[in-house]
């Protein structure tokens, strides 16, 4: 039974971050960890509702009224099993994802929401401390093969899964590390490496073959991958960065895509390299885009020593608050999101619109040209108009777009297993997660477009559960979403 007054006797509170002038000079992880009367608290906020939404903001359908009361009364080798029993990753989840369980919490209706994320990170180092994250292998083995294609959450999910199971598992990845984005696009002030490591390390107890450098459909054919195994899951992302190619100057040096920053710098921090071409040390750096992806970027260019930070976002200014009129509860909601990185440093510049990139002589970007504009969206078309008269410079030595993904890459393997994207970029399944070519599946955001961990690792469980049943093996494994399952949105 939950404290029924819990809500009224403890606010809403986060642990402290670590102090901006200390973690700049380093690239640990932002938050320390927390204490554990902070958290018992924190969880003694949930309400343990009749109807608890924060179950339809989290695709996992995670047990979130569960264990948080069992954080509240110390029962954390409980609560661990209960978090794990939806989520195989959440220890990631609880660092990167943005919580549209909290956006969905019924308390939030009047009050700040319960700290869900914060919980359920607390809970998944707690399961690693304490020893409660062991290897569960199978007990019979099932005589059946899977081979999954890209190791980010969604192919990790549904590996562990199959393996669980009793399939042979084996996971490719054209990179020299297991992890994904999770390796290399997301910088470890906001997850450490050891965590993905200490993951890897189980699943390798399972069973689970991780094999790294192999770039399927070169290294090896869809052809002998498909003779070597029972079923294959491509859960290869959606790694084609949006660009600009119309702008003028887009050709200059020093205007990259974000990848081509982020990715070379966490090699750097992993000690794979010693120096990264795109180092914003002593620059002018302006970054283009306003989500995640630009806040990695601008945590990236104060530890690495920038000049100054700006960055821009098309869209105005958001509410810092929610506008229940546009967005109503359970809804996500747009609102101001100020992330750790910009509490270190740097100047954000909402509506405008870059017009040119400027050339300082010599070929090398030299300033941003921007402009203030009017984003207005009218039957679900997007306008944007520039205001006259307000085109202006930036100083920039370097540029980094984070303008978002537009789908998975063209690559060999789609065209060797018959595959072809559709006009958004992502790969169409049934709703058995099976894509045109028979016995190859899809999930992730290969299948789903750029978007949330939580989706992933669901889309993942998912996928393998199809795949399970594709086998012929008995039993079934738990299916958190369809292939058309969508976020909680309001109908128009």
């Amino acid at each position: 039974m939950p404290d029924p007054n819990g809500f009224l006797r403890y606010e809403r509170q986060l642990p402290k971050r670590r102090p901006v002038p200390v973690r700049i000079r380093d690239w640990h992880e932002v938050y320390p960890p927390a204490g554990e009367e902070l958290i018992r608290d924190q969880a003694t906020r949930c309400m343990d509702c009749g109807i608890p939404f924060c179950h339809e903001g989290c695709p996992l359908g995670n047990r979130i009224p569960d264990w948080n009361d069992l954080v509240r009364t110390g029962a954390w080798a409980a609560a661990a099993e209960s978090l794990h029993a939806t989520n195989n990753f959440p220890e990631f989840t609880g660092r990167l994802c943005p919580a549209p369980c909290e956006a969905a919490c019924v308390l939030g209706i009047a009050d700040d929401p319960v700290t869900i994320k914060q919980v359920e990170v607390e809970i998944a180092n707690h399961a690693f401390d304490l020893g409660y994250v062991k290897p569960q292998p199978p007990v019979t083995r099932s005589g059946k093969s899977v081979a999954v294609v890209g190791s980010g959450p969604a192919g990790l999910a549904a590996a562990q899964q199959l393996a669980r199971a009793g399939h042979a598992v084996t996971v490719f990845e054209r990179d020299d590390a297991i992890g994904g984005l999770l390796r290399y696009g997301i910088p470890d002030f906001k997850l450490e490496k050891e965590r993905i490591d200490a993951r890897m390390e189980q699943m390798s107890a399972e069973g689970v073959e991780f094999r790294t450098g192999v770039n399927v459909g070169v290294d090896i054919t869809a052809a002998e991958l498909r003779e070597q195994f029972d079923a294959v899951l491509l859960t290869c992302g959606a790694l084609e960065s949006r660009d600009t190619p119309g702008t003028p100057g887009r050709e200059l040096g020093g205007v990259h895509l974000a990848m081509e920053h982020l990715v070379p710098a966490n090699r750097v921090v992993a000690g794979l390299q010693d120096s990264t071409p795109i180092d914003a040390n002593g620059k002018h750096v302006v970054i283009i885009g306003g989500g995640d992806t630009g806040a990695d970027c601008l945590g990236v260019a104060h530890r690495q020593g920038a000049a100054g930070v700006i960055q821009l976002d098309q869209y105005p200014l958001p509410p810092e608050t929610r506008i229940a009129g546009q967005h109503p509860w359970p809804t996500w909601p747009v609102i101001l999101r100020n992330y750790p990185a910009h509490e270190e440093g740097g100047e954000r510049v909402f509506a405008v619109a870059v017009q040119e990139f400027v050339n300082d002589g010599s070929g090398n970007v030299a300033a941003v040209r921007v402009a203030d504009v009017v984003v207005e969206r009218v039957d679900g078309v997007r306008t944007v108009t520039v205001t006259p008269g307000s085109e202006r410079d930036l100083r920039a030595e370097l540029v980094l777009l984070a303008i978002g993904f537009e789908g998975t890459e063209r690559q060999p393997l789609l065209d060797q297993f018959g595959v072809t994207p559709n006009r958004r970029g992502s790969v169409d399944s049934g709703d058995d997660w099976q894509t045109d070519a028979p016995g190859v599946f899809v999930a992730g955001d290969m299948h789903r477009g750029a978007s949330l961990i939580v989706w992933a690792i669901a889309e993942g469980r998912a996928a393998a559960a199809a795949i399970h049943t594709y086998l012929g093996a008995p039993g079934e494994l738990p299916a958190p979403v369809h292939p058309s399952s969508q976020p909680l949105a309001t109908v128009r």
